[in-house]
């Protein structure tokens, strides 16, 4: 078994790797991604450096400094710093242990007060939330719903919508590991009139993002032939120090720049086959005691699972300070956080086998 590292884009196959490495993108490669956004999801598009710079775009349209929204109490830094970036306040919901979303009975203890505006849709790992729930609790209250398609692109709901078609907005991540994977660029699509006048970036990423982006999956080709010789990790490390490769929670949030062409180009591509074929992008999750055996009898058996997702309730860990975020009111996310253990989208079912046998022995339920 091969100890893989960088998720989806380093497991590309070879003629997968040199499409996105010697991609060429044009001017038009962003004016038909626009325009595909706009006919599918019947909305203004506008393209994004990266997902946080997304929806704190979809933020701001909607919504005034000082006002709150409602976040699930499980997930990413990013989602945090766009709430922040569009001067909001994030109003946590706990969740429940089976979808990692919150539900009826979460948000029903929620206090709502009367700056309360919003509430974020996350489709946490690719599981649908019950919108119909949401969108009931959301018109008693009187609040604007904006999808987050980071990990959900393709999904439909369990009324049979599809994720991105309810919302006053939807952003998608275009970053590492996620639904539609680029290595890195987002955007946005406005499907309801706003109050607030939102500028499309118009600056083009800097040339280091780009190379960044563009050489990754190689990166990761070199990772796959050092795993043999337990040389992966010291690789990676080596190019995270010089920059030449970035982890996903340090993409910084750039509201001025937009997705690189070449990027476009391949978002595009992503997009038209997802439609094609009906999958639903889905990170399988475990709930597991004792973690850190886990994955340290995973790693012996040649797995990679060191992208936990999310070893904190807003994560990575080491941003975790900075949220302030309220564990006594979430003891659910809480819990989850650290018994979570993801499967990872770069092995097959066939290779994920001898995984699932390891993991079934440390399952464990939060009751």
């Amino acid at each position: 078994m091969k100890h893989h590292f960088l998720g989806l884009a380093a497991n590309y196959s070879r003629k997968e790797r040199l499409a996105h490495t010697f991609a060429v993108g044009r001017k038009k490669d962003y004016q038909e991604l626009s325009e595909f956004l706009r006919q599918k999801y019947e909305g203004e598009a506008i393209l994004t450096k990266n997902g946080r710079s997304a929806l704190a775009l979809a933020l701001k349209a909607y919504f005034e400094p000082g006002d709150a929204v409602i976040v699930n109490g499980f997930t990413c830094y990013a989602v945090y710093e766009a709430i922040k970036a569009a001067h909001l306040t994030p109003v946590w919901a706990d969740i429940s242990s089976e979808d990692l979303n919150y539900n009826a009975t979460t948000l029903g203890r929620l206090e709502i007060s009367k700056n309360v505006k919003g509430i974020i849709i996350q489709n946490s790992l690719g599981n649908p939330v019950d919108v119909a729930t949401v969108e009931k609790f959301a018109k008693k209250h009187n609040l604007t719903i904006i999808e987050d398609l980071a990990h959900s692109a393709g999904v439909k709901y369990p009324d049979g919508r599809e994720a991105g078609t309810v919302g006053a907005a939807a952003a998608f991540s275009f970053g590492k590991d996620k639904a539609i994977d680029t290595i890195s660029g987002g955007a946005v699509v406005l499907r309801y009139p706003h109050k607030n006048v939102i500028k499309a970036p118009s600056k083009l990423p800097k040339i280091s993002d780009t190379l960044r982006a563009r050489f990754y999956p190689l990166f990761g080709a070199v990772a796959q032939g050092l795993s043999y010789i337990y040389l992966s990790g010291a690789w990676m490390r080596a190019l995270v120090k010089i920059h030449w490769v970035e982890k996903s929670a340090d993409n910084t949030l750039d509201l001025d720049r937009k997705i690189a062409k070449f990027e476009a180009k391949l978002a595009l591509r992503q997009f038209k086959a997802l439609k094609k074929s009906g999958e639903k992008p889905l990170r399988e999750f475990c709930l597991v005691r004792d973690r850190k055996e886990v994955l340290k009898k995973l790693q012996k058996s040649g797995y990679y699972f060191g992208g936990v997702w999310y070893e904190k309730p807003v994560s990575p860990e080491r941003y975790y300070k900075k949220v302030h975020f309220p564990e006594n009111e979430c003891p659910v996310a809480v819990e989850v956080a650290e018994k979570i253990t993801n499967y990872p989208t770069f092995y097959s079912k066939k290779d994920l086998k001898k995984a699932h046998e390891i993991v079934a022995e440390y399952r464990e339920e939060i009751k």
